[in-house]
């Protein structure tokens, strides 16, 4: 699920991980020539222009074409001869005269190799996607919500371990066996199942598997009318627990949505939260619309507070207006729903941007009591851990948070890279921020960082300047004055690492 690895002759190319093999030993290679071989091994056979690879190499940057030969020079030293004759040089790499290059060997695909997950010391359950089968396109929402619902209301049970939604939906359209996908996310147990709804009606079909034996341990047909949906959510995750877990108290009871079009509304909208400025806005008329169908519905309130926090980011920082809005909005979702770890978890968040430091860290140890499976809840928990100097602690919050979510939105590695440069882990930062989910991102800046702290200036400064391409107006005194730091030392730190790759006081 990682991305594919690529064989050639004796060597293994996995550009997720970063690494490239020789009869099972590490080669070394630098990053712009893992990223060249990346490009040139992916498309075998083809003529890979040099603005193409150029961009796969320095993605936004402008660079000399002298730097591209000087880097496809040391790719085909560091290969050698192709065993199989390649071209007529035997170069793994051919040159097309004034057009690219061409990777002549033959590759084959292998699927990502990942090092199992070990099995959590309780049940542990991913819901996978439930497949919408009805003949309308319009019902893959509901259907995708029913699937977020299910995990949530699982995720509040303390006797399991479940995996959050981003990793479920990564499988969404995939057909793969079920023990791929349960050793993929370190489970146990996979939920899987269908949903059609019409008429006015729903009819849900849903199996629990034992990916282990392959035994099916619980499966039921449900038939009901549509104002039923969440007496028929209750009533699985009730099944689930029973056969996992035997018979228990319930936790408390979750807010509903009195309207069903509040409801889709908002489960249409949280799936834009991450995505762009313009996304941005789409969710924002949709929840504002959610809000004002249904006012005494929490989740609606919740997302639209992120939603104002997301509005903070994309225009570089925040307003005292948002500010003010996002965390009225936050309060409110917990007042409407005090039992919803999600609630909760976001208006910790903002509390500490306000400095409200010990409201903020009670909501947060509220928020995990509620839901101890709250992988955003953890993530977050960690960026806040770290700005307050708790380093160490900091890194243990993030790789709870991975561990529940194998396969994140990009933020978690903006904060896992955050945590390992306070930590002095300069290298792991550097690794973590270089990946392809957050590269792009204003993680940049402490990528800069990191790398400036290697004593790498060059690439720190480059670094820094894309940082600034889309981030203008930044600069080091502002932005330390924003973050909710508490610990002198750690911002200090943070503020050295800016000031030596360049970037604005």
């Amino acid at each position: 699920m990682q991305g594919s690895r690529f064989a050639f002759g004796p060597f293994v190319l996995d550009p997720g991980a970063g690494t490239l093999l020789r009869n099972d030993v590490p080669v070394a290679v630098g990053y712009r020539g893992l990223k060249l071989l990346a490009a040139l091994v992916g498309r075998p056979g083809e003529i890979l222009s040099k603005a193409e690879l150029m961009d796969a190499a320095w993605p936004g940057t402008a660079v000399e074409e002298g730097n591209l030969t000087v880097q496809i020079a040391l790719l085909r030293k560091l290969l050698g001869p192709a065993a199989d004759g390649g071209n007529g040089r035997g170069d793994w790499i051919a040159t097309v005269p004034r057009v690219g290059y061409r990777f002549t060997g033959p590759v084959e695909q292998l699927g990502a190799k990942r090092k199992p997950l070990p099995l959590p010391g309780k049940p542990s359950i991913a819901v996978l996607p439930f497949v919408n089968v009805s003949n309308d396109p319009e019902q893959e929402s509901f259907a995708d919500g029913l699937t977020e619902d299910l995990i949530t209301d699982l995720s509040r049970i303390s006797g399991l371990f479940v995996i959050a939604r981003n990793s479920a939906f990564a499988y969404k359209g995939k057909a793969m066996d079920v023990r791929d996908i349960a050793q993929d996310l370190g489970v146990r147990y996979l939920l899987e199942g269908s949903a059609r709804r019409a008429a006015g009606r729903v009819r849900i079909n849903a199996q629990l598997v034992d990916a282990v034996s392959g035994d099916h341990l619980w499966a039921e047909r449900f038939d009901r009318s549509l104002e039923d949906i969440f007496a028929v959510q209750d009533e699985v995750t009730g099944k689930i627990v029973e056969a996992l877990l035997g018979r228990l108290r319930a936790p408390p009871p979750r807010n509903r949505p009195k309207s069903l079009e509040a409801y889709d509304l908002c489960v249409r909208a949280r799936k834009l939260m991450d995505d762009t400025p313009q996304t941005a806005r789409e969710a924002h008329l949709m929840l504002t619309r959610a809000v004002s169908l249904d006012p005494e519905y929490a989740e609606a309130y919740r997302w639209l507070a992120m939603n104002h926090w997301m509005g903070w980011v994309h225009s570089g920082g925040p307003t005292e207006t948002s500010r003010s809005v996002a965390l009225e909005l936050a309060r409110k979702a917990v007042a409407i729903d005090p039992n919803d770890a999600g609630c909760r978890w976001v208006l910790a968040y903002l509390l500490a941007y306000e400095r409200s430091f010990a409201e903020a860290d009670a909501e947060f140890a509220r928020a995990i009591e509620l839901d101890p499976n709250e992988a955003d809840a953890w993530a977050a928990l960690s960026d806040i851990a770290v700005l307050a100097g708790r380093v160490k602690e900091g890194l243990e919050h993030i790789r709870k948070a991975f561990r529940l979510n194998p396969f994140p939105a990009s933020w978690y590695y903006l904060t896992l890279g955050q945590a390992q440069y306070a930590a002095g882990q300069y290298e792991a930062a550097v690794e973590t921020l270089r990946r392809d989910e957050t590269y792009r991102t204003s993680s940049r800046r402490f990528l800069a960082a990191s790398l400036a702290q290697l004593g790498q200036v060059d690439e720190a400064r480059a670094e820094a300047e894309l940082f600034l391409v889309g981030n203008p107006h930044f600069t080091t005194r502002h932005w330390a004055t924003t973050e909710p730091f508490r610990d002198a030392a750690t911002l200090e730190h943070f503020v050295d690492g800016f000031r030596k790759a360049g970037l604005p006081e």
